[in-house]
């Protein structure tokens, strides 16, 4: 379980398993490009596609958003504590 909130390890797997293949473009981008233009033609495939090359970057997103949310209940508490 420690692998989903290291921020190192979520970065390398968002840099190769979400970007992969890289050429042309990277498969994440052009998935997004699609559901952004309507999904007109996405079949089932094209979506479990989309979610196993976004779900590190959903992973990666979410172990930010908790840092940043720590980061700042820290600073709180220690304002808290100077003013006592």
């Amino acid at each position: 379980m420690e692998a989903i909130n290291d921020w190192k390890f979520l970065l390398l797997i968002s840099l190769t398993l979400g970007l992969a293949p890289f050429f042309p473009e990277p498969h994440l981008f052009g998935k997004i490009r699609w559901v952004w233009g309507g999904a007109v033609g996405m079949k089932t495939m094209d979506w479990v596609d989309l979610v196993w090359h976004g779900w590190p970057w959903v992973l990666l997103l979410r172990v930010g958003v908790l840092k940043i949310f720590k980061k700042k209940k820290n600073e709180k508490e220690s304002i808290i504590q100077r003013t006592d």
